[in-house]
């Protein structure tokens, strides 16, 4: 993976007396113990699923807590443990949590902060592009149930994001793909095309959209919505697969069926519905269903969905941009599933190899 440039962006999220920054570029790590400060901080605990040394000093005193990113930790277990270890610390309200890791570390972090003493400052220093583009920015924090993906959470908005890309020439292959996913969605709701883009560029854009969105609408009563574009057949096959099909994967696979789904309905033509496809190809993911997993389990899985208030709900293109379209009647929903190609799961998992004009990660 390489940088274009090394764009320093600071994006703003406005949402009234919580607003805060998100910074996009090399070493912006560097500026947590300004954060810290800026908070009037005495103590941080840090959560970090990435070695010590990636974490950049705090200025105050700090406990370092290990975490460990995967869905398998993503529960209200792993909550309650780092609250525990809050407690034994004497973390107090004006104090501060910073999460270090990939989205699942985001999330359950996020979370903990929220229900500590009904609320603590948080951090955010992601170092996966997924949770760069995605989990880091907008408030939303959620665990997984048995039941299904991001069942339990609430809204509690960082107080600062530090997307430093340096944290990204770590990754393998296969994650950086996985965060092209949130990337390729955003294609269809508002970002443009980002294809021709350096992937710093991609990155403030995809967090520009976001910041946008939430600043309108922080808690999902209309255009936030739209962030949720290939999600509800994306997080059913996270569940149907047991996480194998990872997050950027699954919602990959999840935007070409809303463009076939789209096209099915009449919302968009031909070329738009092609246009998933491309788009999801061009940054080498996955575009075919597991062969393994019957549409009626799909079906099942989506029906759970939180958008989903009476029947199966999507948000879709359409002549007015993407919105979220209510009792999609399930007959269609599952054609278009039973026309979808269909792969052996352990070909999907597999990185992609990109054959286009160019690299995906440049």
């Amino acid at each position: 993976m390489r940088e274009r440039d090394g764009v320093r962006g600071r994006i703003p999220v406005s949402v009234g007396d919580r607003s805060y920054d998100v910074l996009v570029g090399r070493g912006v790590r560097s500026s947590l113990a300004e954060v810290i400060q800026g908070l009037g901080a005495r103590r941080v605990a840090v959560v970090s699923a990435r070695p010590a040394e990636w974490v950049p000093d705090t200025g105050v005193e700090t406990l370092l807590l290990p975490a460990r990113d995967g869905e398998r930790d993503k529960t209200l277990a792993t909550v309650e443990a780092l609250c525990a270890e809050f407690v034994r610390f004497g973390l107090t309200r004006n104090d501060a949590v910073v999460s270090c890791g990939g989205g699942t570390t985001t999330d359950v972090v996020g979370l903990a902060a929220a229900l500590y003493h009904r609320g603590v400052p948080v951090v955010h220093l992601p170092t996966t592009l997924l949770a760069q583009v995605d989990a880091s920015v907008g408030g939303k924090t959620a665990v997984n149930l048995p039941s299904g993906k991001n069942l339990v959470g609430a809204y509690w908005q960082p107080a600062a994001v530090l997307c430093d890309t340096e944290y990204l020439s770590t990754l393998p292959r296969r994650e950086m793909l996985n965060g092209l996913g949130e990337i390729a969605r955003c294609h269809f709701i508002g970002a443009g095309d980002l294809r021709e883009l350096g992937l710093t560029e991609r990155i403030a854009a995809s967090v520009t959209l976001k910041a946008g969105v939430v600043s309108a609408d922080e808690r999902d009563t209309g255009l936030r919505h739209i962030l949720n574009y290939g999600h509800t057949l994306g997080h059913a096959l996270e569940s149907a697969t047991g996480f194998a099909l990872r997050h950027g994967e699954a919602v990959a696979v999840g935007t070409i069926f809303a463009g076939l789904l789209a096209g099915a309905l009449d919302r968009i033509g031909p070329g738009r519905v092609a246009e998933h496809r491309e788009v999801v190809e061009f940054y080498g993911l996955p575009t075919a269903l597991p062969e393994e997993i019957e549409t009626a389990e799909l079906i099942r899985l989506m029906r759970r969905d939180k958008k989903a208030l009476t029947g199966l709900a999507f948000v879709l293109d359409g002549p007015s941009g993407a919105e979220l379209v209510h009792d999609v009647s399930e007959q269609v929903v599952a054609d278009v599933l039973e026309h979808m190609p269909r792969q052996p799961l352990g070909r999907l998992v597999e990185p992609a190899h990109f054959h286009g004009t160019g690299d995906p990660l440049a």
